[in-house]
């Protein structure tokens, strides 16, 4: 084979590899517009209005995860199955927004912590990687560090609303998400770095409580019985 012939050959491999990634980013760009309906939807909550219809929010966003469990469906086709970690990069940010935004409705339905299978069920993805197109560990870390800045900010306007019993249970929340940080050994750059910003999170829920306790409104929050979820 000449040399112009085996570059003509590498230039057709090189063509396939870029099909393959425009096509995967057609799907991306979808999940992303579908990541921001929900989010936009999320946001509402933050709003004093917002808490008296927490569980309407979290089922329209259930409907919406719908959409992100076809086009996740669709995405699954455009690469071969044994080359996840070769174009992860794609949609590895959008997949880390998805697992915060489960975990954000899994917490405002139940103030409790999703499980990597629940958001995997969720996303209609595995959470084994020997299964095919997977939910990683470091994806779903990430989102769930994602959430903990986001009940930071909900413990701050649960307060202007006059919530007071809120910020407390979210604080518990935190703690021991935090805790449950420490005892992992993380290594990956990215989200060790990630993981140092839960310590502010930590501290500004504490203010939040703190505030709340120094003007009495603690008490309050407990005699009213835990307050609306």
């Amino acid at each position: 084979m000449s040399v112009s012939e085996m570059f003509a050959a590498l230039q057709g491999a090189l063509g396939q590899d870029q099909d393959i990634r425009e096509e995967i980013r057609k799907v991306v760009q979808a999940l992303e517009q579908t990541a921001r309906e929900i989010l936009t939807l999320l946001q509402g909550v933050h709003q004093g209005p917002g808490f008296q219809h927490i569980p309407k929010k979290c089922q329209k966003a259930r409907e919406h995860f719908g959409t992100v469990r076809t086009q996740m469906e669709a995405l699954k086709t455009k690469f071969p199955a044994d080359q996840y970690y070769r174009f992860h990069e794609h949609w590895r940010f959008v997949l880390q927004r998805l697992v915060f935004l489960a975990a954000f409705v899994v917490y405002l339905e139940s103030e409790t912590l999703v499980t990597r299978e629940a958001v995997a069920e969720i996303l209609g993805i595995e959470a084994d990687r020997e299964r095919g197109f997977h939910l990683d560990i470091e994806d779903y870390l990430s989102g769930v560090l994602t959430l903990a800045s986001e009940l930071a900010r909900l413990a701050v306007n649960s307060v202007t609303a006059g919530d007071y019993s809120r910020p407390l249970r979210i604080s518990t929340f935190i703690n021991e998400l935090d805790s449950g940080f420490r005892l992992l050994n993380l290594k990956n750059d990215s989200l060790r770095k990630r993981y140092d910003g839960l310590k502010y999170d930590v501290k500004k829920i504490e203010e939040v409580v703190y505030d709340l306790s120094i003007r009495g409104l603690n008490k309050e929050a407990t005699v009213g019985g835990g307050g609306e979820k």
